[in-house]
């Protein structure tokens, strides 16, 4: 499946008029942009040690986009 750019809270996307907000939110099952924490969270699982036996994987972190 080609990859769709995810939408996270940032910057840029608070400069999106509420029109084109509103539409992109409609492309998210959880309807909501994610927050750099999101991303942050999902980096630190895979460099914890928790994460030790886990190899080659991709993990999507995009609430829902790819479902």
């Amino acid at each position: 499946m080609p990859s769709r750019p995810v939408f996270i809270e940032t910057d840029m996307t608070a400069a999106l008029n509420e029109q084109l907000r509103e539409g992109l939110l409609k492309t998210i099952p959880l309807a909501s942009f994610g927050q750099p924490e999101d991303i942050a969270n999902a980096a630190l699982f895979f460099a914890s040690p928790a994460a030790r036996w886990i190899t080659g994987q991709v993990l999507t972190v995009d609430g829902g986009m790819v479902m």
